[in-house]
């Protein structure tokens, strides 16, 4: 373990950064740091006297806010462990992972809370509003008995708050902070345990190698349930006296670029989809003209006009940024190989939940076209093959950043870690002598989403296979769109004298009907008729492989 702990980082942060902003929502009046840490402690009072102990889970569903970010800092400091439920996931999927969690108490927006059936969540015995933390239900005296007490408790407590006075939990860093769900469906469960150890080795690592200072701007608009925006949009400049300004709801490229001029953020942390749009709408029809590509062959003359296209783009994203930080997918080589032409401030990093998230970052200057960084310096990471710079393998790693495991799963923990205590990420690439990584391709079945978001095709599958007229299906990734390959039962065709031509009109209806119960990500574009039974090994499961290039 390291020495460094997360707690440490939250009270020192707010300690030095006392009166300046820390949190906002975009277009509203920031919170300073002050102001979190009055938030902070009274929710401790609230946790407290509801019975709450260290150990415990809270859960956490809601969209991005500035209340958001104060909950999950008040029950890490406490010695809670936050159980961030993304907001697009389905009722039946909260109710599931709050119930597969054990947690005690909710924190939800009232959107969300007005979805789900408290009856069917035992074990939670207190609602609140992460709108305005309000209390929404309660069925436990306690905790009734502290909210209408609360304002009262915190003066008695701290009637005039100071900076000594910020000392939270001594929770030790191999302690579990999170519980990370990277899915939420019944039977597919998988709850990432993510130690304080794993967050403030993030944190640490960021710090000294991120340019960042106290007082620089940010603006967050990465899916905070999420450990790659959480850790470096969120839990790691606010460890720095950053002020972050939250774009409260999934925003679109657009709002993203005004916001960018607007706010001018220091550091910009991004998925490919933002940036790739970019590319393809902005750029990639300029440069791809007759005369633009006779101009861009021409030595001394190309290299004008690339550092014209660059200020431009800078300016696309506020004009301040020292760097763009891309990571949660797969970078589109042909924007990559542009950017790097035009010297453009960007750099690729590869993370993973389970890491809490990263694993390996180069900055912008010392990056490698096609790497996605070198290992951080709390895992070793390699190759597993015989020759790791030349030959493809499995990239395995272990170290301080690694989950614990996947909560109550330990089926699939023994699957991910191995007794020698290697996490084998179902990656595969190779490692140069000077430690970049360079990814080749994906072993797991599991897709990345454009925007960052773990697909794993399984549950979608399986809600198909059980509608009528199809045997099995294969969810692929094509063109950032997700496509169900699907083997129509045609013997039930047949039996209920089904057209070709009406089959095809029951799959769109199907397709609508399966996409109203997956989160939007998760969504189908199409259906696609596979016309024979795909292949499969002697234990039945299906070559996924032969289908993923279809």
């Amino acid at each position: 373990m390291i020495q460094e702990r997360l707690i440490g980082y939250i009270e020192q942060s707010i300690r030095q950064n006392w009166e300046i902003e820390a949190l906002s929502n975009y277009k509203e009046k920031g919170l300073s740091y002050k102001e979190i840490a009055e938030k902070i402690l009274k929710l401790h009072i609230l946790f407290k006297g509801s019975g709450i102990k260290e150990g415990d889970k809270i859960a956490l569903a809601g969209r991005n806010s500035a209340n958001w970010c104060i909950t999950y800092l008040a029950a890490v400091t406490y010695g809670a462990i936050i159980v961030p439920i993304l907001p697009d996931f389905k009722p039946d999927d909260f109710i599931n992972i709050i119930n597969h969690s054990d947690s005690k108490l909710l924190f939800a927006d009232d959107k969300i809370y007005d979805l789900l059936d408290i009856t069917k969540m035992p074990e939670i015995t207190g609602v609140f509003s992460l709108d305005d933390f309000q209390m929404i239900i309660s069925g436990n005296q306690a905790v009734k008995e502290v909210f209408s007490s609360l304002n009262e408790k915190y003066l008695n407590a701290f009637p005039e708050l100071r900076k000594e006075n910020i000392k939270f939990s001594d929770i030790s860093n191999d302690q579990l902070a999170v519980i990370s769900y990277t899915s939420g469906t019944t039977g597919f469960s998988k709850g990432v345990m993510i130690t304080h150890n794993s967050l403030a080795a993030n944190v640490r690592y960021a710090q000294h190698n991120m340019p960042l200072k106290p007082g620089d701007p940010l603006v967050s608009f990465l899916p905070l349930a999420h450990t790659y925006g959480c850790a470096f949009e969120f839990l790691f400049p606010f460890t720095i006296g950053c002020h972050i300004t939250i774009l409260s709801k999934t925003p679109s490229p657009q709002i993203i670029i005004q916001a960018f001029k607007e706010i001018k953020p220091r550091l910009i942390l991004s998925v490919p989809l933002v940036i790739e749009k970019i590319f393809k709408k902005q750029l990639l029809p300029v440069i791809s003209k007759p005369h633009m590509k006779i101009l861009l062959a021409i030595p001394l003359l190309n290299k004008i006009l690339y550092k014209k296209i660059n200020e431009k783009l800078v300016e696309t994203f506020g004009g301040e940024f020292k760097e763009i930080v891309i990571g949660g997918a797969a970078f589109n080589p042909d924007a990559e190989i542009f950017f790097k032409k035009i010297k453009f401030k960007f750099s690729v990093g590869y993370g993973m939940t389970e890491c809490g998230p990263l694993i390996s970052y180069a900055s912008w200057d010392t990056t490698r076209l096609g790497a996605s960084g070198r290992a951080v310096d709390t895992l070793d990471v390699t190759i597993d093959s015989p020759d790791p710079e030349n030959i493809v393998g499995e990239i395995i790693l272990r170290g301080e950043n690694v989950m614990t495991g996947y909560y109550k799963n330990e089926k699939a923990t023994r699957e991910m870690i191995d007794d020698k205590g290697w996490m084998h990420t179902g990656d595969l690439g190779v490692i140069d002598k000077d430690g970049n990584i360079f990814i080749k391709g994906r072993s797991k079945s599991m897709i990345l989403g454009p925007s960052g978001q773990n697909i794993y095709p399984e549950e979608i599958e399986a809600v198909i296979n059980n509608k009528d007229y199809i045997v099995e299906s294969v969810v692929i990734f094509v063109d950032n769109k997700l496509i169900a390959l699907v083997f129509p039962d045609y013997e039930m065709m047949k039996r209920d004298n089904i057209s070709e031509e009406q089959l095809l009109e029951y799959l769109d209806k199907t397709r609508k009907e399966v996409n109203e119960r997956l989160p939007e990500f998760m969504a189908i574009s199409k259906f696609r008729i596979h016309p024979e039974e795909f292949v499969k090994t002697p234990k039945r499961s299906i070559k996924r492989f032969l289908y993923t290039k279809e």
